[in-house]
């Protein structure tokens, strides 16, 4: 008997040829002493670019290593750590939300929330794009941190409060989503920490260059 054909269709070929497209766009890992890890204290208003059609603030503006790219994004509107490399392998690592690499922010929200509201924060909210994972939030005194320019627009008769929270996934704008879910949007939003590297003894605007990551 002949044994019987196996036809595939153009959509399993696509497939196929998708999945060899990205096994090749994996980057071999640069060896240790070639690997550059930058961290940079972003200031407002900076794009997390090094070039802009409309001629606003980019990285360019404050770093002057060449072939270092963001491990990461962070919103124009926010500020804190912003973690570069040149190794593909190391940014991949960074940024897979499968790897679930914690990142701490420090944010200035509108009105005093309420243990409920904290709750509700550090459990899950449903956002549009579904539920956020658990996070580790809680009240905190303002950091002592530099002046926003310009400074944040606060209402004389409603007050705010400075929450640290710490989320291990990267929705689109989410720690802003979040606070405004519970009824207390977010004034200005610093990211302190990501992983293990942090904001400490880096000044607004200034970067350093890890020798060791």
């Amino acid at each position: 008997m002949n044994k019987p054909r196996i036809q595939f269709n153009s959509s399993n070929k696509n497939k196929h040829k998708n999945k060899l497209q990205k096994k090749r766009s994996v980057k071999p890992a640069l060896p240790p002493e070639q690997v550059k890890v930058i961290l940079f204290n972003k200031p407002y208003d900076v794009l997390c670019q090094f070039t802009d059609d409309a001629n606003r603030a980019t990285l360019a503006d404050y770093i002057t290593y060449k072939g270092v790219y963001a491990a990461g994004r962070l919103d124009r509107d926010s500020e804190g750590l912003l973690l570069l490399t040149n190794c593909g392998k190391l940014q991949h690592k960074l940024t897979n939300p499968t790897q679930k690499t914690t990142k701490t922010y420090w944010v200035q929200v509108e009105g005093v929330p309420s243990n409920e509201a904290i709750k509700a924060l550090s459990e899950g909210v449903e956002l549009k794009d579904g539920m956020t994972r658990p996070a580790t939030v809680k009240v905190i005194d303002e950091p002592n941190i530099w002046p926003r320019v310009p400074p944040i627009r606060e209402r004389a008769n409603i007050p705010t409060t400075w929450l640290s929270i710490s989320i291990s996934e990267g929705k689109n704008r989410q720690v802003r989503r979040m606070t405004a879910h519970v009824g207390h949007p977010t004034l200005r939003l610093i990211r302190a920490k990501i992983g293990k590297y942090t904001l400490e003894g880096l000044k607004n605007g200034e970067y350093k260059v890890l020798s060791e990551y």
